[in-house]
């Protein structure tokens, strides 16, 4: 069932991808700065009930129609599931702009390659040379594919099944939305909830997808990464999938102290990506030709993921 949700789910997104601006996201967007705005007064249990009520509003609604799906029957619950991948995947929210960065890079076109990135990143890219774009897409890409699809992939398989993918996808966006920086004491005392929430709600899909990186990819170079460089990162998390991502692949991503030094007064977004002790000595600086290894790795994650997904539905149906 699981299987065969998440494969219907990627057809169709491969077909007829969803937009970033559809209106079930709109709605969150909404909600959130609302939710916000009425319950953030600098205390960081105020944080916690409008994560709370934030996850709720999703939840419940995505609880109860499971419960009628079930009551249905199996293509009911199957019409769901697929349903909810399809609404909670980003495969192809940002392929487009990295698809677009590695045809611009590829034709030598450097100013287009930097404005399509800082349209994808919401950062300054003035002054980046090609090995920097090329990092930079990388690590995004990374990290937003875990997120995006991999995240999404744990959490439908557990007993929650739709209702996790669902609860899973509001607090990452809940971690990132309400963490934004410019928002001063108040919203960083507001935000703390939400990121520490998302930190354990990620903590086994962080780990699977930095080894399912490892497994597809060069794995000694990958594990021997994550265990020495990982926690060069400030987010934890993304240390992991960055450094196993680029050990895997042989590239080093994360900047060097000099670049990291001149990025975080800019936009303290960036940080969370920037390797802010030192550069990672193992392997090459990532080029253009990092950018099909990414693809590369990444959809020989997915297929391992898929194939561990059938294993899984197998063993249970046999069972």
């Amino acid at each position: 069932m699981t299987f065969f949700s998440i494969l219907f789910a990627l057809l169709i997104e491969q077909l007829k991808p969803l937009r970033a601006d559809n209106p079930v996201y709109a709605g969150a967007r909404s909600l959130a700065g609302q939710i916000e705005r009425s319950f953030n007064a600098g205390q960081a249990h105020h944080g916690r009930l409008a994560w709370g009520l934030m996850i709720a509003a999703f939840a419940v609604p995505v609880a109860l129609l499971y419960w009628m799906a079930i009551k249905l029957g199996i293509l009911a619950v199957l019409v769901l599931n697929v349903l909810v991948v399809y609404m909670t995947l980003g495969f192809r929210h940002y392929s487009h702009f990295f698809t677009s960065i590695q045809l611009a890079l590829n034709n030598g076109d450097e100013v287009t390659a930097r404005a399509l990135l800082a349209e994808w990143t919401r950062r300054d890219t003035t002054g980046m040379d090609a090995s920097e774009v090329a990092r930079i897409a990388v690590e995004t890409a990374l990290i937003t594919t875990h997120r995006n699809v991999f995240g999404v992939f744990f959490w439908i398989l557990t007993p929650l099944g739709p209702i996790g993918a669902v609860v899973y996808r509001v607090a990452e966006y809940l971690a990132r939305i309400w963490n934004e920086p410019g928002g001063g004491a108040e919203r960083e005392e507001f935000g703390r909830f939400a990121s520490k929430a998302f930190y354990w709600i990620d903590w086994i899909p962080v780990r699977l997808t930095a080894a399912a990186f490892a497994i597809v990819g060069n794995f000694e170079d990958a594990i021997y990464a994550w265990r020495n460089f990982a926690a060069r990162w400030q987010d934890e998390g993304i240390g992991i999938i960055l450094s196993s991502g680029g050990g895997a692949m042989g590239i080093r991503l994360g900047a060097p102290v000099e670049a990291a030094a001149e990025l975080m007064p800019a936009d303290a977004a960036t940080v969370d990506s920037i390797n802010i002790e030192a550069e990672p000595a193992l392997g090459e600086e990532a080029s253009v030709r990092a950018l099909q290894s990414t693809v590369g790795l990444v959809w020989r994650a997915l297929l391992l993921w898929m194939s561990l997904v059938l294993l899984l539905s197998i063993a249970k149906w046999l069972g």
